[in-house]
This record gives C-alpha cells, sequence and structure tokens, in this order.
C-alpha cells in the first residue's frame, strides 16, 4: 500500500482571482427597474455555486471588488460568473453570464479583462458526461437479403447538476437521427441520483437491402449513412411540470465500422451544441484570473530540490543560496516567494533565513529612518510570514472590533486593542522581531528609536494597517466592506501607519490636518500612549518568556450555513434535515439555530473520532461528510464541494491526534436494521472502509510541501533565461579581475561572491534537469480520449 502511495501523481486545482466591476448592466425581465438594479455576482463550477458576492445596490455599473481563493476538489468543465438582479416577490433574475472551458483557463495569467455578458438559457446550462457503447453490425434478413443495424448501450452518467438544490431523476433518450428520419427510445427514469446506472441497450435499423419489400416509414439507402447521427439526450423527471433538459451529446454513425465496438465517455453539451443567438448587450463584467493546476510527483523526486533550498540559510553569502537566487530572478512577481517561505517554516528553517537576508538588507541601508520600507526579499518574506502565522492573532486581536463604524471610538478601540495584544503574538513572529531589533540596534548603534521602528515597521506598517485596509482578505470579514466602511478602515489604517512610523509620533499636533488624527495624537500624547506602544513592541521583541493567551482563548478555524441531519434521540424520532450554523474551534464542535444563537450542541473535538465523505446514495444528497464521535454520527451537508472539502480539511486537522481516532468507518448510514455499505447488521459494527490518514500538520501551517516544492520547480523552469543571464554573470564577475562595473547584467542580480553563487546555480540546473526527466519518464499522464478523466468533448465525425 506505502509503495502505491509513493507512487501516486497528484494533480491539484486551484482558483485565485478577484470580481472587480460591472458596467452598463442591461435590461432584466420583471419588476425591477434598470436604475433601481440590486445585483449580486456568483461563481460557479459547471452548475455548482461555489461563491457569492455581497448584495451590491442600485446601480447599473456596480463596483463588487471581491477577491476569491479556493482549492477545486473535483474535476470541471467550465467556469460561471453569473450576474443576477435580487427580485423581492420571485426568484432572483439572471442579468447574464461569463463562461470560461478549462481548457481556455491558463490565457489569463492572473491578469485583469473585461468579457462581455452572455444571456443565461437553460438549454445551455448543462453538466456531466456520459458513457456509450456502439456497435454497427450487418444482419441476414429471412429472404437472404443483407441490412445494417445499430446498436446502441447507454451504460451511465457522471456528475449531472442539481435541480433547483435537489439531486435530479435522470433519464435518456437516445435517437437516430438523418435528414428522412427520426427514432427516439427513451430509458427508465433513475430516481434520486447524479450518477446514473442505466445499462440499457437500444437496437436501429440503419440500411437494408432495395431487394427487401417490406414497407416501412422510412426509406434509408446505403449512401445516407453520411448523414447520419446518434443523439443522446438527458433530461430530468418532473412529474406534474416540464421535464427539464440536463445534455446532449452527438455521434455520427459514419465513424462506426462493421462488427467494431466503439466505447467512450461523452461530455454533455448544450441543446444544439451551444449555437448563439442574438442578444441585447447585457454589460460587461471585469475579472482578474489565475487558475493553477499542479501536477505533483511522489515525495522522492523532490528531495534533492528541497534539500537545496532548506540548505539556503547555511549558505554564505545568503545571496548564493537557493532561496535567494529564486527570490531575485523572481523579484517583479510578489507571489514567488510565497512556496519558498512555506517550505521554509515548514522546516523550521524561515527564521534563520530571513534574519540572514535582513542582515543583508541593513548592510545596504544608510539611514536609520528608512528601515524595511522598501518592497525588499526580506520584506516580502516578512510579509508572508505574518499573513501565515498571523492569522489567529489577527482575528483575536481585530475581529471583535473591526465591525464597528463610529471613527473616533473605533480608532481608541483598535489602539487598545493591539497594544493589550503582546501576550497573542505568535512565538516565530516574536522570535523574528527580536532578532531584527537585534540587528538593527548594531547596524545603527547611535540611533535611540531605531530597536523600536525595526518591529513597528513590520508589526504596524505591514501587519495590522494592511490587515484592517483590507478585512476581507485575511478573513476579518466575510466580504468587502461597502464603500461607506471602507473609507472609514481606510482612515484608521492611516492611523496605525502612523504608528508605525516612528518619526511621525513626535510631529506638532498643528501637523495633523485631519480632525480625527489631531484628535486621536492630543489624547495620544496626554495620556503618554507612547509608552503603551513602547512596552507593546518590547513584548513582541524582548527575551521574556510569557504565557500566551491565544492557548487559552478559542480560535475560530471555521463557521457556515450547513444542513444537519437530526440525530434523533429515540429510535422512531424524526431525523430530517434542517438549517444549522456550524462552528469549529481549536477546542470544540457545535452547530446553532442562527449564527450568534446559543449552541444547540457542543462536541469536544477531542472526542472526535473521524471525519469522512459520506456516499451520496446514504440520503441522496451531494456534498455530505460524517462526524464520528463518542455518542453517534453527525451528518452535515455543505453548500458545494470547495466549502465540503474545507469541512473536511479543518476537522481532519483539528481532531488527526486524537487518541480515539478510527481506523475505519461507514461510508454510508445504518438504516432498516443494516448499514447499507456492507450489510452489517449491528449498529456497532466496526467499518468497512480504511479513514482517510490526515497528514500532520500546524493548523497555522496546514503545508504540502511536494506542492510547494513543485510551483518551485515551475517558477525556476519559468524563468529559466534569467538563471542562465545570471550564470553568465557569475563566469564574467569570476573571470574579470579589474575594478568593479555597473554592466546590465550584473545590475539585475545581487551577486556578492560569484563562484558560490555560480557553484549554486550548477546544483539548481542540475536537480531541475532531474525534475524534468521525472515528468517525462512517468509520461504523460493525461487519460486517453473518451476515456472518463478525458471525455470526448463536442460532435463525433
Amino acid at each position: 500500500m506505502a509503495e502505491e502511495d509513493d507512487a501516486r501523481i497528484r494533480i491539484l486545482q486551484s482558483l485565485r482571482g478577484k470580481i472587480c466591476e460591472a458596467k452598463n448592466l442591461g435590461p432584466v425581465s420583471g419588476p425591477n427597474r434598470q436604475r433601481d438594479l440590486c445585483t449580486f455576482c456568483t461563481i460557479s463550477l459547471d452548475q455548482e455555486e461555489v461563491f457569492r458576492t455581497k448584495m451590491f445596490d442600485k446601480s447599473v455599473s456596480p463596483f463588487y471588488g471581491e477577491d476569491f481563493y479556493f482549492e477545486i476538489p473535483r474535476p470541471f468543465q467550465c467556469l460561471s460568473f453569473y450576474i443576477y438582479a435580487k427580485s423581492v416577490f420571485q426568484r432572483d433574475l439572471p442579468v447574464g453570464k461569463v463562461s470560461i472551458r478549462k481548457d481556455d483557463l491558463c490565457e489569463y495569467k492572473g491578469k485583469e479583462h473585461w468579457f462581455s455578458l452572455q444571456p443565461v438559457d437553460p438549454n445551455s446550462e448543462v453538466q456531466g458526461k456520459v458513457h456509450l457503447e456502439m456497435r454497427l453490425n450487418e444482419v441476414i434478413t429471412e429472404n437472404g437479403s443483407v441490412g445494417q443495424h445499430l446498436l446502441v448501450r447507454i451504460i451511465e452518467c457522471q456528475g449531472l447538476p442539481l435541480i433547483s438544490g435537489q439531486i435530479c431523476d435522470p433519464y435518456a433518450t437516445v435517437s437516430l437521427v438523418g435528414p428522412a428520419r427520426s427514432d427516439q427510445k427513451k430509458t427508465k427514469v433513475k430516481k434520486k441520483t447524479s450518477n446514473p446506472l442505466f445499462e440499457e441497450t437500444f437496437f436501429f435499423e440503419v440500411t437494408r437491402s432495395s431487394s427487401y419489400s417490406k414497407k416501412s416509414h422510412f426509406q434509408v439507402e446505403e449512401e445516407d449513412i453520411e448523414k447520419l447521427e446518434i443523439k443522446v439526450d438527458l433530461w430530468n423527471n418532473e412529474n406534474l411540470a416540464q421535464d427539464v433538459f440536463l445534455g446532449e451529446t452527438r455521434v455520427h454513425v459514419k465513424i462506426l465500422r462493421n462488427n467494431h465496438i466503439h466505447k467512450a465517455w461523452y461530455l454533455l453539451q448544450p441543446k444544439g451544441n451551444g449555437s448563439k443567438s442574438k442578444s441585447d448587450d447585457l454589460g460587461s463584467l471585469r475579472l482578474k484570473l489565475a487558475y493553477i493546476e499542479d501536477t505533483v510527483l511522489p515525495p522522492a523526486c523532490y528531495t534533492p530540490l528541497c534539500n537545496l533550498l532548506l540548505k539556503s540559510p547555511d549558505v554564505k553569502p545568503i545571496s548564493a543560496s537557493a532561496a535567494h537566487i529564486l527570490g531575485d530572478i523572481c523579484r517583479e512577481r510578489y507571489e514567488a516567494v510565497l512556496p519558498t517561505v512555506r517550505l521554509l517554516l515548514h522546516h523550521n528553517r524561515f527564521v534563520p533565513f530571513v534574519l540572514a537576508v535582513a542582515a543583508l538588507e541593513l548592510d545596504n541601508t544608510q539611514e536609520a529612518n528608512t528601515i524595511f520600507r522598501g518592497n525588499s526579499l526580506a520584506t516580502r518574506c516578512l510579509d508572508d510570514m505574518m499573513k501565515i502565522v498571523g492569522k489567529n492573532y489577527l482575528a483575536v486581536t481585530l475581529k471583535p472590533v473591526i465591525d464597528e463604524e463610529n471613527l473616533q471610538v473605533y480608532v481608541q478601540k483598535v489602539f487598545s486593542s493591539i497594544t493589550q495584544s503582546g501576550a497573542n503574538c505568535p512565538p516565530l513572529m516574536c522570535a523574528v522581531f527580536r532578532s531584527l531589533r537585534h540587528l538593527a540596534c548594531k547596524r545603527f548603534p547611535a540611533d535611540p528609536h531605531v530597536q523600536y521602528s525595526a518591529v513597528s515597521s513590520f508589526v504596524f506598517l505591514r501587519f495590522f494597517a494592511v490587515a484592517v485596509l483590507y478585512p476581507h482578505s485575511f478573513q476579518l470579514r466575510s466580504h468587502h466592506p461597502d464603500p461607506e466602511i471602507s473609507r472609514t478602515l481606510t482612515l484608521i489604517s492611516k492611523t496605525i501607519q502612523t504608528l508605525g512610523s516612528w518619526g511621525s509620533l513626535s510631529k506638532k499636533l498643528s501637523s495633523f490636518k485631519e480632525s480625527y488624527m489631531y484628535d486621536f495624537f492630543k489624547s495620544f500624547q496626554e495620556d503618554k500612549c507612547i509608552e503603551k506602544v513602547k512596552k507593546f513592541l518590547d513584548e513582541i521583541s524582548s527575551n521574556i518568556s510569557k504565557e500566551s493567551r491565544a492557548l487559552e482563548d478559542a480560535v475560530v478555524l471555521k463557521e457556515g450555513e450547513v444542513q444537519k441531519r437530526a440525530q434523533g434521540r429515540k429510535r422512531l424520532g424524526k431525523k430530517n434535515f434542517k438549517k444549522r450554523w456550524l462552528r469549529v474551534t481549536n477546542r470544540e464542535l457545535s452547530y446553532h439555530k442562527h449564527k450568534g444563537k446559543e449552541p444547540l450542541c457542543i462536541i469536544n473535538v477531542k472526542n472526535i473520532q473521524a471525519v469522512e465523505k459520506l456516499d451520496e446514495s446514504a440520503f441522496n444528497r451531494k456534498n455530505m461528510f460524517q462526524v464520528v464521535h463518542n455518542e453517534k454520527q453527525l451528518y452535515v451537508q455543505a453548500g458545494n464541494c470547495v466549502e465540503a472539502c474545507e469541512w473536511l480539511d479543518v476537522l481532519g486537522q483539528v481532531s488527526r491526534c486524537n487518541e480515539c481516532r478510527l481506523a475505519t468507518f461507514h461510508p454510508s448510514n445504518y438504516s432498516a436494521g443494516s448499514w447499507q455499505c456492507c450489510n452489517s447488521q449491528t449498529s456497532s459494527a466496526p467499518g468497512c472502509k480504511p479513514c482517510t490518514i490526515t497528514m500532520q500538520a500546524n493548523l497555522q501551517l496546514d503545508i504540502d510541501c511536494d506542492r510547494e516544492t513543485e510551483r518551485i520547480f515551475s517558477l525556476l523552469s519559468a524563468n529559466d533565461t534569467k538563471l542562465q543571464n545570471m550564470e553568465d554573470a557569475c563566469a564574467s564577475m569570476a573571470v574579470y579581475q579589474g575594478p568593479q562595473r555597473e554592466q546590465e547584467e550584473y545590475s539585475k542580480f545581487v551577486i556578492q561572491e560569484p563562484k558560490e553563487t555560480f557553484q549554486t546555480l550548477k546544483q539548481l540546473r542540475n536537480v531541475m534537469v532531474e525534475l524534468q526527466r521525472q515528468h517525462e519518464v512517468r509520461g504523460d499522464i493525461t487519460a486517453q480520449y473518451g476515456s472518463l478523466d478525458n471525455p470526448i468533448v463536442g460532435k463525433t465525425s
């Protein structure tokens, strides 16, 4: 089993971006008037909604400004953005949509683009795939003539959409269509399933000899086979209403050869293959998209590159290390530093690396008042570290007051909350601040304030000020604030930035033009608040050992609305699904009737025995998972596949060290006296399937090292030309013995020791070649065209 896991190749997908704004939204049918248009935007994977912005009131050109990021836990065909107009008296009305096929997502590469909105046509809203088997046979009739019969077997479908939030009741129609005929047959209806197994075979008469005298309602000659096609339509059976179209696929009969079986998976397509009709101008939507697909090899493949990066803190000078070289060649790409930071954090190598890089920056800093102000490798590394390590620290410190709007009260509360939070600062951040303070004092011994400004430039300017300005990016709010609140947050952020700029604290009050700044700093000086700031900075950067209150406080890891199955204490008790607010902290899992209400049930996370997916067939519902604890199973349905994946990850991490963890579980439910998965008749019977092995990870540092190393490899490969230029510059500098020259190839890079740097570059080159070979040796992992993982798209001809 271990060998199989080690050889496994993983395809991991993620999507990051921003829903920026819409312009000139077109007319909407219904009671909404254009000038009163209240809209919101959603993101869907195929037909499954996974993200929604907040409502934007009364504008045909709304600015949404919502960032998003999520892992994509399943295959998908299309990414769609829908704009809806809010309706009071009926369902929300679609204004238009932007649909992008998965294969086209790579074109956008994190840059903003304007997209024209297209009409939302029910016959184009399709998803799923169908498995078909077809065969063209020659048959000899009773009178000896030869004809052709077509066999069409519809085997199964997968991934059909929800209809009005419910699993569908699908059936299929199979037709043989030509210029002069349309012969249709129908499967049985399958109840409550998105993955129906049909296993039905249909026969069609394709051609008959001209000597065949029996009359028929159609006449087909041999040459007409070129014009015949097999058409398979999927429908949802609505009983009392009109059936809902789920998708179709078409296959030309001419691809079939006598007695040859054609068996393949096909993607379902819109009706008429998505032919577009002319429509009114519905407006446009500005989006920023970055789709990433990581092909992650087995762990052993990444060991050489990982080891080379992890020894970076020990390389002298630090500029010759692999991690510094990566930051140097990708300096214009801010996100390029993140995988290196995550990798170093996971292996406890971040602090020595960032201190070495900070020392190099300090050596090149001439004035104390400009310390750590630039967008350097050191500041970028520390920014990413604080976002990762300080996430819960921000939640404990700022979240209780982030929603208030009274400016004067807000400023004072934020200031008090920050300066009283020293005991909650994560130990890793404290260790870095302590070392930075020491380096700064050593570099500028005559400056009495540098010991504070070295720390304040990070914790105030680059941490708290940014979190207040963009609270949604730090999970302090679920959505981007509205314009009025954004203005308030901007002013508060400016105040915090002033706290970070140590020289500003000694300004005269008359220099503050804004009244709120004047009032705050007047109070600041009268109350001698400068001493509170110094005390706070001392706390987070001193050698004094302290117990962290963060360990005592319950930190919310995830919360949201779900469907929970009532557990029913009595055997005959009512067991239905109800909406509940689910909340998990580092201490307990609880559910509530509504957000902010008292908990209806509390489960200590130490009592969680397993957290696993639940088969769709258990309750005929998608995106379900179960929490097995001391008393019984808790069955939960998440809103979508992304939410389900996030709940499983968080609950799995918070309970992974529990001594009571189970080795096996039941993937279905206990009903009618037996487990539906294994037919065991004892409710306490051991599980029939092994539990998921949860990788060890700090709750704050949930890091997949192989994935991070693969991303670093991709960055190095994408910047191969710069690596070569750096090699050439090192070679030139090592050979040239004259005075230092400002040549173009030198100035692009930080090269202190050409020979050391050149040696690291050669090592990087060698591991990159080997990793590339590993990718090639393992071959193209793209599944065969027509398989389940790579179904045929469009009409087969």
